[in-house]
């Protein structure tokens, strides 16, 4: 007798007989009952603006002139790689029925049988089922560089709205095993990006909740920086709702009016601060500092209102590259879907250069249903929003980093369920020794290049790797069985694609790092220098 499936829709809630009753923000987020969020990063930098004239006062960018320049809005300096990553909230399978993960040799280094059974992939689809170690097999894709399995529903999402990309765009894969059904692991790597030096032209941090990720996932505790803790943007209102001077709109009707208006309250502010005595020696300068984020508060807003007098240009929705008839998503999908406009938001604005770095949390993937289809769904739509953004960096001609990960992953016993013609295991439960993560980089000048320091390029392609049955080796990577040292392998390759990985450790940015020498560290480098990266920053 057939057995019946219950099947749920992307945005439905999943009970699972096995877990008890959600409770916390985390629970009913990995299990659909609350929508996820997104989150962003950056701070104020003119490198999109070239040498264009400024209309604030001269004056009070001359610190000749005005005390308290400190945010030095005049100033143009290179930027850096757009970053975005997918928090896949409640344990998603990533390794083998969407990513490919192998052995010692690399993702062409196959697994057992019994192994890609576990990850959900039956004999009938097994990836290079005529030789183990070919270079291509069957049931394979490197249509993204990285190499996916032909049949994975996230890669089927990417090329849906990703046109164009195949010959620009690679990809990486880690193994690393990261607890289940828990917020607690620091997956998020925010922080360390905004450390490694990406900027945006306003905003630090933002989040779709008051947490100091702004995700599901923490960030890693030495990492946090609390000056920069997220603000909330999951929709094209937060997003067009950046430019927001308050009351003065009301009262003034022209943008040159409020932007005088706020060059005069910095004027007062720094009149008042040059009152303040500590009448404390501060050898520290904290008292300096103080004064000169206190003054810059009002000319940033200036300077933000003087660029964007005009909220449109932040809104998704009235940007005809992602919205409409030409659009990377037609309207009726993109006003019916909340994913796709969390996705947009956040993309358009780190990509455009407005935010430096963002994270898309998704719901709903702690999918483990006794059936395989509420997983493909799921697995569809994240990829998807991640092919948006892949295309809106074609459609710009940007650089993009995407780093996608998730708390946890799943297991099949080999129960096995039809799925749009093809048999593929049922998801039965949670299984951390299963996870994995992994990114992509696009570049407009062509495919990033792996590094060959391991005397086979696609080593690269895999940080670490998996035993035969499908568990990570725990020691065949830092990231591997330490979810703080997989952000910082993230960290690093981000810092190789400009060419820095040499100011990662020892005295460089992080010099309390965990991945070893420089020597090792080359090691875990996915990709040589882009080439649209010119002394550290675009060309």
């Amino acid at each position: 007798m057939a057995r019946r499936y219950k099947f749920f829709h992307p945005d439905e809630a999943l009970r699972h007989p096995d877990h008890h009753r959600p409770v916390t923000r985390r629970e009913l987020l990995s299990q659909g009952f609350r929508a996820g969020g997104a989150t962003l990063l950056g701070t104020s930098v003119l490198s999109l603006l070239g040498s264009r004239a400024h209309a604030i006062s001269p004056d009070l960018l001359d610190p000749n002139v005005t005390p308290y320049t400190a945010c030095d809005l005049g100033a143009v300096s290179g930027r850096k790689i757009p970053f975005i990553c997918f928090d896949l909230a409640g344990g998603a399978n990533i390794a083998g029925s969407n990513v490919l993960v192998g052995g010692p040799g690399g993702q062409r280094d196959a697994l057992s049988t019994a192994g890609y059974g576990r990850l959900g992939l039956p004999p009938d689809i097994l990836p290079f089922a005529n030789n183990p170690v070919a270079a291509s097999g069957e049931f394979t894709d490197d249509s993204l560089g990285l190499l996916f399995h032909s049949e994975s529903a996230m890669l089927r999402g990417i090329l849906d709205k990703a046109s164009g990309v195949s010959g620009f765009v690679n990809g990486a894969v880690i193994p690393g095993r990261s607890e289940n059904d828990t917020g607690n692991n620091p997956h998020n790597p925010m922080y360390g990006i905004y450390r490694a030096g990406l900027r945006g032209q306003i905003l630090q941090l933002i989040g779709s909740r008051n947490s100091d990720s702004g995700g599901n996932s923490l960030a890693p505790a030495m990492l946090i920086d609390p000056e920069i803790r997220p603000t909330k943007v999951d929709r094209p209102s937060d997003a067009s709702g950046l430019v927001d001077v308050g009351d003065l709109n009301s009262l003034l009707d022209n943008p040159e009016d409020i932007v005088a208006v706020m060059e005069s309250m910095k004027r007062i502010t720094d009149y008042k601060l040059d009152l303040v005595n500590t009448r404390v020696t501060n050898p520290t300068g904290e008292d300096l500092r103080l004064k000169e984020r206190l003054s810059c508060e009002y000319l940033r807003s200036a300077d933000t209102l003087e660029k964007f007098s005009s909220p449109d240009a932040l809104d998704p929705r009235i940007d005809a590259n992602i919205v409409g008839a030409a659009g990377i998503f037609e309207s009726a999908e993109f006003e019916s879907d909340r994913e796709f406009q969390k996705a947009a938001s956040v993309m358009k604005l780190v990509i455009d250069g407005i935010a430096g770095a963002g994270t898309v949390e998704m719901g709903g993937y702690d999918y483990h249903t006794g059936d395989r289809r509420t997983g493909e769904a799921r697995d569809f739509r994240a990829g998807q929003c991640i092919g948006a953004c892949l295309d809106y960096a074609r459609r710009t001609a940007t650089p993009l980093m995407i780093y996608v990960f998730s708390d946890g992953s799943v297991f099949s016993d080999g129960t096995l369920e039809m799925v749009n013609g093809v048999e593929k295991g049922v998801w039965t439960g949670d299984q951390s020794a299963t996870a994995a993560s992994f990114f992509l980089v696009y570049d407009p000048a062509g495919a990033p290049q792996l590094m060959d320091t391991r005397g086979d390029p696609l080593l690269h392609q895999q940080i670490g790797w998996m035993r035969p049955d499908s568990s990570v080796e725990t020691s065949s990577s830092p990231a591997a069985n330490n979810v703080n040292l997989n952000v910082e392998t993230v960290i690093l390759n981000y810092m190789a694609l400009h060419g820095e990985q040499n100011l990662f450790g020892e005295s460089g940015f992080f010099p309390g790092q965990g991945l070893g020498s420089a020597a090792s560290r080359d090691n875990l480098v996915a990709f040589q220098t882009l080439a649209s990266i010119s002394g550290g920053v675009l060309a």
